[in-house]
């Protein structure tokens, strides 16, 4: 099947959706489908605008110059159709935020076409986000086009439907699992609870929430467990995580940004992986800790659901209070902390990247894809 990705954000710029449609694409075009990205991202180097190769695939950068090399163009359908004209495909399948105006020019060029369309949502669309797109109306008029709605998680897809009124599937986020599964057996650290996060330090991950649900854990574990967090990634919000960590006297560790060989050896030597957003369509840093064995402690508003079992592999906390109560839960308990690393190292996840393409391919017959269709 000829596959046209389309995405407002592409390699070289990283991120959750350029990374997840990487890897999409990788894994598609492994299985001998023809996989191009379309993107209004700029390339570096020799390539800026136009034809590019990225780890094997072919990338249209349909690119402007904008101060910060902002994804849009002036001219989005007019120039996905000419691309789509001179190498046509039998299925689009386009990639979005809360706003990202070339993918949607993309859905509209499709149509144009005739070319059976997916849109996945990345995001969780918020209360300010939901009324802009249900008065706009665009995805139900989409909808009706034949276009099928999907957003990487259930928590995604409800928002979605609220906005718009109509069905939404879900396609998750994928992940290679062997390459995050635990080389050697857990070792805990009797009297010591090893907690570990990788986020952006960022508002919306929520970092103060996160560091204040350690410090209650650590006030009411003491004085026969003692927590220790290490804090994996960076951002604007670094130096004020860190003065907080301080002010609550926490053992803290702030890594800085690391890379995915080195996050491995970090989750080797941690006992339990904590996320404190809200704001997550999916979660796919916990589901690498759950993957290397760690039971997950999440919001249950967030899309992490779709990969923890609360109580087997990990829980779903209502509020932040009941993040550091599940904190001192699994601190007290060895044998059900064991027990949660148990099931984790010896279960795959079902959002490998088999069934993620498998799901992707009955969306595109869904969209009424098949190979020479376009």
């Amino acid at each position: 099947m000829r596959i046209a990705h389309v995405s407002d954000c592409y390699l070289p710029r990283t991120g959750g959706i350029e990374t997840q449609v990487r890897s999409l694409a990788l894994a598609q075009a492994a299985r001998g489908h023809d996989v191009r990205i379309i993107t209004a991202s700029p390339g570096h180097g020799d390539v800026r605008s136009g034809r590019d190769s990225v780890d094997g695939l072919s990338v249209e950068r349909i690119a402007v110059s904008l101060p910060g090399e902002i994804p849009l163009h002036p001219r989005t359908r007019a120039r996905v159709v000419e691309s789509l004209i001179a190498n046509p495909v039998d299925v689009i399948h386009v990639h979005a935020g809360v706003v990202s105006p070339f993918a949607w020019g993309g859905v509209r060029a499709a149509h144009e076409l005739t070319i059976p369309t997916v849109v996945t949502v990345h995001s969780v669309w918020g209360p300010l986000a939901r009324p802009a797109f249900g008065a706009s109306n665009s995805l139900v008029r989409w909808a009706s086009w034949g276009v099928v709605l999907s957003a990487v998680s259930q928590v995604a897809a409800d928002r979605v439907s609220e906005a718009v009124g109509v069905d939404v599937d879900v396609l998750p986020n994928g992940i290679d699992a062997s390459a995050w599964r635990p080389q050697q057996p857990w070792t805990p650290q009797p009297g010591e609870l090893r907690v570990v996060s990788v986020l952006r330090l960022a508002p919306r991950k929520r970092v103060g929430a996160l560091l204040r649900a350690v410090a209650r854990a650590s006030v009411l574990l003491a004085p026969d467990v003692r927590v220790r967090a290490m804090i994996i990634g960076d951002g604007p919000e670094r130096g004020r995580a860190e003065r907080l960590a301080g002010r609550l006297g926490i053992d803290a560790t702030f890594t800085g940004r690391l890379p995915a060989r080195l996050i491995r050896a970090r989750f080797a030597g941690s006992d339990v992986f904590v996320q404190a957003s809200v704001k997550e369509s999916f979660g796919i840093a916990a589901l690498e800790a759950r993957c290397a064995g760690l039971p997950v402690i999440a919001r249950a508003q967030t899309g992490s659901g779709e990969f923890i079992a609360d109580g087997l592999n990990g829980f779903l906390a209502a509020d932040d209070a009941m993040l550091a109560d599940r904190l001192v839960l699994l601190g007290g308990d060895p044998d059900l902390l064991a027990r949660m690393h148990a099931v984790n190292a010896s279960t795959e996840p079902d959002q490998t990247w088999a069934r993620v393409c498998d799901r992707a391919q009955a969306l595109y017959a869904r969209a009424g894809a098949g190979p020479g269709s376009a």
